[in-house]
């Protein structure tokens, strides 16, 4: 993977920037996605943000070696504090992290989400925590993607402003992709499905405090979700 070739979730985080956006890639890591939506044409500015320092000098080496200082600007941040409101920042893109913490990563700078009209996010794990936040932060889901990559299975949710009012399902399986089921999909459920199955066995002999009744009650409500879906 590099600035000019994505990786496949990558790529699918970049399908969804509009042309001619400000973006704003939180997390940036090498800075490998700014970088490409310039060269491809699709924003005219890009800010690369990173928390820590070594792949933050990653970062700022990239840009150069790519030639786009001018139009790729990197910033030493945490999360939504890279964006200032001169940047006049439209798109943000976080890709790479689990679902709470790019929820967290929104919530803690709601300022910065101004003049925000999308938001393209790839959560390794847990994407129910940014379909919670949404829902009550008056953002909407645009479309879901899921797919499987390096044996790995990764989904990206597109918001725009909007209102929505998920149900416990649609906040766990996806709204769009429930109904979609694609391949990546009824492998990451099964699985999923199956790990749920072993753990309620493991703790059904467990003794019946209230914390592991409603523990057994979670589970077996999951698994009948998960079974009606995949059915």
């Amino acid at each position: 993977m590099n600035a000019q070739k994505l990786s496949e979730r990558l790529a699918a985080v970049a399908s969804f920037v509009p042309t001619g956006s400000t973006v704003a890639d939180i997390g940036s890591d090498h800075a490998y996605l700014p970088c490409y939506l310039i060269h491809q044409k699709i924003a005219t500015h890009a800010i690369a943000g990173e928390v820590v320092k070594g792949p933050y000098e990653s970062a700022r080496s990239q840009v150069q070696q790519e030639g786009l200082t001018n139009q790729v600007t990197v910033r030493l941040a945490d999360g939504l504090q890279a964006i200032t409101p001169e940047d006049q920042v439209d798109t943000i893109t976080i890709a790479g992290m689990g679902g709470p913490l790019i929820a967290s990563i929104l919530a803690k700078t709601p300022s910065a989400l101004t003049n925000v009209t999308r938001l393209i996010l790839q959560p390794n794990i847990h994407a129910r925590a940014i379909r919670e936040w949404a829902m009550h932060n008056g953002f909407a889901i645009l479309d879901e993607m899921i797919m499987e990559e390096d044996d790995k299975i990764y989904e990206v949710i597109v918001l725009q402003r909007g209102e929505m009012t998920l149900t416990e399902k649609q906040l766990l399986f996806g709204p769009l992709l429930s109904e979609r089921k694609a391949p990546a999909f009824i492998k990451k459920w099964q699985g999923e499905l199956a790990q749920w199955h072993k753990i309620l066995e493991a703790i059904a002999q467990a003794e019946n405090t209230t914390a592991m009744i409603e523990k057994r009650k979670e589970l077996q409500y999951k698994i009948e979700m998960a079974e009606a879906i995949l059915s």
